[in-house]
């Protein structure tokens, strides 16, 4: 089955950058979309950004738009999120997860596989 790793989170001031990465094992990576969710404690996990498997389509939820990035790298099994700006709203546990599909969707139940989380908090 495939695994997903991801790594990155830390504490940053506001106005700050940190970029997530997300590891995967197995043959097919790049055959799968990718996404990025995340959540926080009493609210549903919530939709960051998404990459179709060869990364030339990519969707952002409005919140994040123009301030995040997702990029994927499918010779290193590795999809990243560069998050700059960072507002303290973003504060959250970060998931990557696959998407069995050529293009990723923006519902979590939609995945089909996820990372343990990384811990983004953000300062004010």
């Amino acid at each position: 089955q495939v695994q997903l790793v991801e790594s990155g989170g830390g504490l940053v001031q506001a106005g700050g950058s940190l970029r997530l990465s997300c590891a995967a094992s197995g043959r097919t990576f790049s055959r799968y979309a990718m996404g990025w969710f995340r959540q926080t404690p009493g609210k549903e996990r919530e939709f960051v950004a998404a990459i179709s498997r060869s990364g030339g389509t990519t969707y952002y939820a409005d919140s994040v738009k123009g301030r995040f990035t997702i990029s994927r790298d499918n010779a290193k099994n590795t999809v990243y999120l560069q998050m700059t700006s960072l507002k303290p709203e973003d504060t959250a546990v970060s998931y990557c997860a696959l998407d069995l599909e050529v293009i990723g969707h923006t519902h979590a139940e939609e995945y089909d596989y996820w990372g343990q989380g990384t811990q983004v908090t953000v300062s004010s």
